[in-house]
């Protein structure tokens, strides 16, 4: 069974940034946690929710770096994590629900794309781990400070999902390893992660959406050599972003749009792209994008969640 997307109608679209989607919104009050948020298409989250009066937590593997890029921004608060180390995301959590504090927003943002073959904790493929499941586990971990009156998760995926859905027999890539392939895997996991606990978590008030931000480059490239850039025809002769890419805030805007639209309201579980509810995928153009079937599988997503509470010990819904 494959869930359809049901679209509320668009009030932006793929040019608005994410200063756009909160101008004259009052977010005083309101908690965020936004992993990566200091870098890219997360740091120009922080500073869209933070000029709309939020608080902005922002977990980081490397905190000293993420302190300085913040360092202008008050607003917001560093704290350590490794999503690769459930045991870094069992006491960043701990910490955070120790604060008495309830979290509004939580957007789950930080990632790696096409990295060299990476082993994590007890041999997992580092996108499996770092994408999908140390957000899966943040997530569980924080459970109990999500306010009670509703809040949003948002799952950052990518129109990558498009080369691959899950690989059930081989998540981990024991043999064959592809790094495309694993990026890939992770974005569908992202997809169907939110599909899912928005059915969990529904009734209770949390709701949850993936998004596809659009394509950018940010440091999330990191991995990948500059001749492949042009080789991909993502950036022009002069090195300049092809036609069609969008600016880290352009990219943003669809996640503070999933974390705070109220033409979300009744549309929990949706795969979002360009502050919209996205279509479904006709081309296997990821420029135009849309979403794959693999990628809104309500069975697929459930399998997936049964995985990941087995994998990381954890089942708080």
């Amino acid at each position: 069974m494959i869930t359809e997307q049901q679209k509320p109608g668009p009030a932006f679209g793929a040019h608005s940034t994410a200063d756009d989607i909160l101008m004259g919104r009052d977010l005083t009050g309101t908690t965020a946690l936004v992993t990566g948020g200091y870098s890219g298409l997360g740091l120009a989250a922080t500073r869209a929710l933070v000029r709309a009066g939020a608080h902005v937590v922002v977990p980081a593997r490397r905190p000293e770096t993420a302190a300085e890029a913040l360092r202008d921004l008050p607003g917001t608060e560093v704290r350590a994590l490794d999503l690769a180390d459930l045991e870094s995301v069992r006491v960043f959590a701990e910490r955070f629900l120790e604060s008495g504090r309830t979290l509004g927003i939580l957007v789950n943002g930080a990632g790696i794309m096409a990295c060299p073959e990476t082993r994590v904790g007890p041999g997992w493929e580092a996108h499996f781990a770092v994408n999908h499941l140390g957000h899966f586990a943040l997530t569980h971990r924080l459970r109990p400070a999500f306010a009670p009156g509703g809040a949003r998760v948002v799952a950052v995926a990518s129109s990558g999902h498009f080369l691959s859905g899950i690989r059930w027999a081989d998540v981990h890539f024991r043999t064959g390893y592809d790094r495309w392939s694993a990026y890939a895997q992770s974005k569908t996991a992202n997809a169907l992660f939110a599909l899912h606990l928005d059915r969990l978590g529904g009734k209770h008030g949390l709701h949850a959406f993936a998004v596809h931000p659009g394509s950018i480059l940010t440091p999330l490239q990191r991995h990948i050599p500059r001749e492949e850039w042009h080789a991909q025809g993502w950036v022009t002769p002069d090195g300049t972003p092809a036609p069609g890419f969008k600016t880290p805030e352009q990219g943003a805007a669809t996640t503070v749009w999933a974390a705070t639209s109220p033409l979300l309201d009744g549309h929990g579980g949706a795969y979002c792209q360009d502050c919209d509810i996205a279509e479904p995928a006709t081309t296997d153009d990821m420029l135009i994008g849309g979403v794959k079937p693999w990628a809104r599988d309500p069975d697929a997503a459930a399998r997936l969640w049964d995985l990941s509470c087995e994998l990381t010990g954890l089942d708080a819904f």
